[in-house]
């Protein structure tokens, strides 16, 4: 079987082909990045002696996508991840609209020429942010809960956020871009006959990632925990109780390759939640508590009770349909991933700068 993987460089993308090679199974990979992210190039080597080609190319730029070999199977891994893309100096509104929209209606092109499946990695932040922010939730300690004495929406539980928790406006840019592209997939699977999946990601997570404020929290939380950078709890009075759930790329693969083995299988759903759950949620203040204990000092984290555009107080995913589906279920719970996270921060100490926030 042969598989294209967008993104092939970055975090995900880069972590589930280490994994697919190292499952043994037999896929013929090919990865596709433009390496726009700093330290992205550092993978190159790797896929070098792996014997995998990756293509410096944009998902954006047709021709690039054009010029790609006929592939069985598109796993589409490119995306610029921030909830903040396009509210800040970082990115513009269109630039987040093509690379994660535009990339997608190529991809999709792609798939419709060579009749390959798609396999689109989605994100938790479809999910309505103000359904998020009206749950009824009670600070138990240094971390937000559900109350369990009042009545929840649609899609919530005591598991987390289900499937069919509401997807409305406002969502972020970024949630939008990564909704419209789910709506598309599913449409091309459905008129054109081919196989689509997707997976609604909680918050990934490990080794390697490339840390800021905005994206891969735990790794920019560690790192500058322990070079004593400034850290700082945004929002909800400021104490850092604010709560999500970390998964492992590791268990992301293991999923992907289950999907890829089925092809397609009438009438199983097509979109399913993936998270690492209630044993993987953590607060801001409870990651701070552990990087004490973990590294031996206590360093002071400020605080500022202004909550920005596009953050929540609390989403845990429900991965109940995935379980039901695939037999799915986290290996790589917290305590590894914030164990590994914090030994590569040992190792590399110049992460931050190479991670662009200086």
């Amino acid at each position: 079987m042969k598989v294209l993987i967008t993104g092939a460089n970055g975090f995900v993308g880069s972590a589930l082909m280490r994994a697919f090679r190292e499952s043994g199974a037999n896929l013929d990979l090919i990865g596709i990045d433009n390496l726009s992210r700093p330290g992205s190039e550092m993978n190159r080597e790797e896929w070098r002696k792996l014997g995998v080609r990756v293509v410096h190319g944009d998902v954006r730029a047709q021709s690039d996508v054009d010029a790609l070999p006929a592939v069985d199977w598109v796993v589409d891994a490119a995306a610029n991840p921030s909830v903040l893309a396009g509210l800040n100096a970082q990115s513009t509104a269109r630039q987040v609209i093509e690379h994660n929209l535009l990339g997608t209606i190529n991809l999709l092109e792609f798939c419709r020429h060579h009749r390959a499946g798609f396999l689109l990695l989605s994100t938790s932040r479809v999910y309505s942010i103000e359904a998020l922010a009206s749950l009824p939730l009670v600070q138990t300690g240094n971390a937000f809960g559900l109350r369990a004495d009042a009545p929840l929406p649609a899609g919530a539980g005591v598991d987390g956020i289900s499937e069919t928790f509401p997807t409305a406006a406002p969502i972020s840019l970024y949630g939008a871009t990564k909704l419209a592209s789910e709506t598309l997939a599913l449409e091309y699977g459905a008129s054109l006959d081919l196989p689509v999946w997707i997976n609604r990601c909680g918050l990934l997570a490990g080794a390697g990632q490339f840390g800021r404020p905005d994206q891969g929290i735990l790794a920019y939380w560690l790192n500058a925990y322990l070079r004593r950078a400034p850290l700082k709890y945004l929002g909800f009075g400021g104490n850092g109780a604010q709560v999500r759930d970390a998964l492992h790329p590791r268990d992301l693969a293991a999923l992907v390759l289950k999907q890829l083995a089925a092809g397609p299988v009438p009438g199983r759903p097509r979109l399913a939640n993936v998270s690492g759950g209630a044993a993987s949620a953590f607060s801001l203040a409870q990651i701070t508590g552990w990087c004490g204990e973990r590294f031996g000092f206590q360093h002071p984290v400020g605080s500022e009770a202004e909550v920005r555009a596009a953050d929540i107080p609390w989403l845990i995913l429900n991965s109940a349909r995935a379980r039901q589906d695939w037999a799915w279920h986290p290996n790589v719970l917290l305590p590894e991933i914030l164990h590994e996270i914090a030994l590569h921060a040992e190792l590399h100490p110049g992460w931050l700068e190479l991670s662009a926030i200086g």
